[in-house]
């Protein structure tokens, strides 16, 4: 699943690239994006901004309608001038919007749905939606209450909830525990609330600090880019199982974690479970 960096800077080039553009062309598999269309046809209608909330893309069309995606696992959005051959085969593409000078393609979407503003505020996963690390009114009073609200759950998973705070993937959440020195499989309860503004305000920088980076998520303040292409130089743990680690030269660990078995990568004597540390 992307992480909110990918989804702010996905928002970002679809809004440079459609936003004040007329729609010359709409196409979907999905059926219930296609009975809209039929019902209140989307080409002609204006691209007035697209928005990321979290780790949804909200296109805003004038009339009121908006087009929420969700990426998922495998989902990504591309821009094209038209006529440009696409990158994924036509079989992929899920939902098509396009001005006189560019085409967007959604390619693998798991979720797509119009919202006129009545339904956007009763979405369920816009609603329950936690703060979102990279909005601008970001609450972190907030995000500390719904983060304590998990006390009995792994710290990783708890990260991971998108209805406790939005933005934080996989890699983020490996990276942030570890920069803060708290094992991932450590419960939400034994981590101070000083400790949990610590890794929010760690998460924001680093999401704030890659919102421009094309080149992959880099936490690792000593990354150098004549190391390679290999995305591991640029983190401290993420996909350095078994590679020492930058602070202490212990092998970094890796375990399957959570009800849906994502990764966590840590240092058993940096993280260690029986001592949260205050450093």
């Amino acid at each position: 699943m992307p992480e909110g960096d990918a989804i702010y800077r996905t928002a970002r080039t679809l809004g440079r690239a459609l936003a004040g553009g007329t729609v010359v062309r709409f196409e979907s598999v999905f059926p219930a994006l296609t009975r809209v269309h039929e019902d209140a046809p989307i080409t002609g209608r204006v691209v007035d901004r697209v928005d990321a909330a979290g780790k949804h893309v909200l296109i805003r069309f004038s009339g009121g309608l908006t087009l929420r995606t969700h990426m998922r696992m495998s989902g990504s959005w591309h821009i094209y001038r038209p006529g440009e051959r696409w990158q994924l085969p036509r079989r992929d593409m899920r939902v098509l919007v396009a001005t006189a000078a560019f085409e967007a393609i959604a390619f693998n979407v798991a979720v797509a749905e119009f919202l006129d503003a009545r339904s956007e505020v009763r979405q369920p996963d816009l609603r329950e939606m936690g703060p979102d690390l990279l909005g601008e009114a970001f609450d972190e009073d907030e995000a500390l209450r719904r983060l304590r609200e998990k006390d009995h759950d792994a710290i990783a998973n708890v990260l991971l909830n998108q209805r406790v705070i939005a933005g934080i993937g996989n890699v983020y959440k490996s990276e942030v525990l570890f920069i803060c020195r708290i094992n991932p499989f450590a419960l939400t309860r034994d981590v101070s609330d000083e400790q949990l503004r610590t890794v929010v305000r760690t998460a924001r920088t680093l999401l704030h600090a890659n919102v421009t980076s094309l080149g992959g998520i880099t936490t690792y303040l000593g990354y150098r880019r004549d190391r390679g292409r290999d995305a591991s130089e640029r983190r401290y743990v993420y996909g350095r199982a078994r590679k020492p680690c930058r602070r202490c030269g212990t092998p970094i660990g890796v375990r399957a974690q959570g009800p849906n078995a994502r990764l966590t990568y840590w240092c058993h004597v940096c993280q260690p479970l029986d001592r949260i540390s205050d450093e």
